[in-house]
């Protein structure tokens, strides 16, 4: 029964959840230690200051190799370089490594599924995911993912193929039953930039079982668009999934499965491709008005109710998905990115927002709570006025939900990139820098972090250099954050 505007407003001014859209952005905080936006309560900004002392792992200290600063005490190893580190095949780990997840493997080894954010003709890039047999979905494209095994003690490396020929590999998502879906962010079609067949789809690679990755095929079901990121909702078996797209912007997705199918490894390859429903969001606040854009939000806490509406073709045969919506029908938000499950809901990124959007930002980090069927913001980075300064965080990407408490956040903005931890209160502070500078000293250039993620076992925070492509490692004294 869907959640009416009615409903929504008496609820919340019942509750006091809702939040009304009025004022400006203002000059929000995005420095470490600070509050992400500047209308927390007293007894927040009171903490804040209480525990400014602890808050994260202190200072980051300059890395002689010039690859990773880290706060005292903690430490890194390369996993994986392209140029340098090898599959088990021989040829060259693949480059511009994206959105990663870690599962258990035997003997105690870590099992990494990397995604290779490769866009367009193979000939493009000197280092594709090679063409393994069995393994290809298009010969043409360039992208994929690699498995990575790490043995328990972190001394042995291998890695392998998952998928091949696929295009623009950026996030995915972990499922429950424990495999990847890896997601292409690209609309091409067969003919265009020299594939030869249809792209934007969702694929699955199951990181334990090489032979269930033969012949792979899209799932069509959760539809052809410029795929971000993907989640699972363990128990009602709906999936989310984020648009990175504009002009229009994109679209927070959700697929609800056909009555009585059940999850599991490989299941998804088995539906129709119109199987299930997908649909897109309409929001709107506490009074029952309805939001056009996510970045219409100007404070944490705001609570916006969600109802959803059919996509009218998900395989967008004439017209892209977000562009068969007119104005005024669904909600939208720029560079939809990042998804992480956990806390019962989907904590979902929008990058940052600018002209195209009714108010700047440069990122967003909501909830959606599928029981209430709600979005509320809990990070909210103001315009960053100097990118190429240290100690501001903007243009957050990949996330991962912390065992310490919080989010951890790749950076994917100006200037400076950094991994950065969030509390739930939206308080911000360094874990990493990246110093590997791609440009020169006059002009330095910073690739984006990608890939956050913990080791099952909690101890090793995972994350990815993007340009060249490099996997990378993180040990250090772990502490709960408040």
């Amino acid at each position: 029964m869907p959640l009416s505007r009615r409903d929504f407003a008496m609820r919340s001014a019942y509750t006091g959840a809702g939040v009304a859209l009025v004022g400006s952005a203002g000059v929000l905080a995005t420095a470490p230690g600070a509050l992400a936006a500047e209308n927390v309560n007293t007894d927040a900004a009171a903490d804040a200051d209480a525990t400014k002392a602890v808050l994260g792992y202190g200072p980051l200290v300059s890395d002689p190799e010039g690859i990773l600063a880290l706060p005292e005490g903690f430490r890194y190893r390369v996993i994986t370089r392209t140029g340098e580190t090898t599959l088990e095949t021989g040829e060259s780990t693949p480059s511009n490594h994206d959105g990663t997840a870690t599962f258990e493997g035997t003997r105690g080894a870590t099992l990494l599924v990397n995604n290779h954010e490769l866009k367009g003709p193979r000939s493009d890039w000197p280092h594709p995911v090679p063409l393994t047999e069995g393994l290809v979905y298009d010969p043409a494209a360039s992208g994929g993912c690699t498995v990575v095994e790490v043995s328990k003690h972190g001394d042995h490396v291998t890695e392998w193929v998952g998928i091949a020929g696929t295009s623009t590999n950026c996030a995915g998502g972990r499922t429950p039953w424990g495999t990847w879906l890896t997601c292409e962010e690209t609309e091409d079609k067969a003919g265009q930039n020299g594939m030869t067949k249809d792209h934007g789809y969702v694929f699955e690679v199951d990181p334990h079982d090489r032979r269930a990755n033969r012949d792979p095929q899209p799932i069509k079901a959760l539809g052809r668009y410029a795929h971000e990121a993907v989640v699972v909702d363990p128990r009602r078996g709906d999936l989310y999934l984020t648009e990175d797209a504009s002009g229009p912007n994109g679209l927070l997705y959700r697929w609800v499965p056909p009555h009585g199918f059940r999850h599991g490894r490989g299941a998804l390859g088995t539906l129709a491709d119109d199987a299930g429903v997908l649909k897109a969001p309409v929001a709107y606040d506490s009074g029952g008005r309805f939001v056009d854009d996510l970045s219409r939000a100007t404070r944490t806490g705001t609570v916006y109710g969600v109802d959803w509406v059919d996509v009218p073709d998900r395989d967008a045969l004439s017209t892209p998905v977000r562009k068969q919506f007119a104005d005024g029908r669904v909600t939208r938000a720029r560079k939809l990115e990042g998804m992480w499950w956990a806390d019962g809901g989907a904590y979902i990124v929008s990058s940052f927002a600018r002209e195209e959007s009714p108010v700047q930002h440069d990122g967003q980090v909501w909830f959606y709570d599928p029981r209430r069927r709600t979005l509320t913001l809990k990070v909210l980075l103001g315009v960053n006025p100097d990118p190429g300064a240290d100690g501001a965080f903007d243009g957050p990407d990949n996330i991962t939900v912390s065992p310490y408490g919080g989010l951890v956040i790749a950076e994917d903005g100006a200037g400076v990139q950094h991994l950065f931890g969030a509390t739930d209160d939206g308080r911000t502070y360094p874990i990493a820098r990246n110093e590997l500078n791609t440009g020169t000293a006059e002009k330095p250039e910073y690739s984006e972090f990608t890939g956050v993620v913990f080791s099952p076992d909690g101890h090793t925070l995972y994350a990815n250099i993007q340009d060249p492509g490099i996997m990378l490692a993180i040990t250090g004294p772990w502490r709960r954050q408040r």
